[in-house]
């Protein structure tokens, strides 16, 4: 484990408009089967080497500043480079409160199926980690190593609903739906039933997650939505022999700075030497 001196769950990472190599406009439609469809963006390898898939946080999508800064690293790099929205997300089709944990773990499963070739590095953020690593579970073939960034494994029982203020539970148990407000915008957004109840179904924490591959993990100390404790947890239950914690003290959920942003690319880049 590494420190850096670099400097109830809000999750969603936050949306900034930030200049991309690619823009959201030329993004790609992926069919799901059942009238809904997968917005997504690839960019095509110049050099050998796994390629690299970013999986977005809770709220947020494939625009945000660190899946765009990953796209200027893997223009730079002529690494191939995939990042989409899940289900009610960003550019995808659907509403957001009927998604649930195993919607958007298959979103990722069907890009990873349909839309990318051969092994890769898996780069998740906050929920986002989450889905890497169900994925990972799913897919072992097709996972090379991941990085992950202050990873809310089973975060809708442990950091939703186990702090919940006892109101908000019978909101959800009586109406199907609360309201949460964000600390990420002005518009406040629905925590359904549904979404708590099928994240039962995907906890990991509870005993050993076989997960084999290199894996380095960003949290930030500073961190009010996932505390870094929660990540100590997540590195004793991997199976994996090489897993790296880098501790940001003054580091907050987003990591996002520049600072941030270069310690991400080192990260990645060191997975990637690792299983080359």
């Amino acid at each position: 484990m590494t420190c850096s001196t670099a400097s109830a769950m809000g999750l969603a990472s936050g949306i900034l408009p930030v200049q991309s190599l690619m823009s959201t406009t030329q993004a790609l439609r992926l069919e799901r089967g059942d009238g809904h469809t997968i917005a997504y963006l690839k960019r095509a390898a110049k050099a050998t080497g796994p390629g690299v898939l970013w999986l977005s946080g809770f709220k947020s999508d494939m625009s945000g500043t660190k899946a765009a800064a990953l796209d200027r690293w893997a223009e730079r790099a002529g690494s191939g480079y995939t990042r989409f929205d899940y289900f009610g997300h960003g550019a995808s089709s659907g509403a957001f409160r009927d998604g649930t944990i195993s919607r958007w773990r298959d979103d990722a499963l069907a890009v990873i199926d349909d839309v990318t070739q051969g092994p890769h590095v898996l780069v998740g953020s906050s929920m986002g980690a989450w889905i890497a690593l169900l994925a990972a579970l799913a897919r072992p073939q097709r996972v090379a190593g991941m990085v992950l960034i202050a990873p809310a494994a089973d975060f809708t029982e442990e950091l939703l609903w186990a702090q919940l203020p006892e109101a908000a539970r019978r909101d959800i148990e009586r109406d199907g739906v609360w309201l949460r407000p964000s600390a990420y915008g002005d518009e406040p957004y629905p925590i359904t039933r549904a979404l708590i109840e099928d994240g039962r179904r995907h906890l990991l924490l509870g005993g050993p997650i076989g997960v084999r591959v290199p894996i380095h993990i960003l949290h930030g100390m500073k961190d009010e939505d996932v505390p870094w404790s929660h990540a100590l947890r997540l590195v004793e239950r991997l199976d994996s022999s090489d897993v790296t914690l880098e501790l940001v003290k003054h580091g907050d959920h987003r990591l996002s700075t520049p600072g941030d942003i270069a310690r991400l690319e080192n990260a990645l880049e060191r997975v990637i030497a690792a299983v080359r």
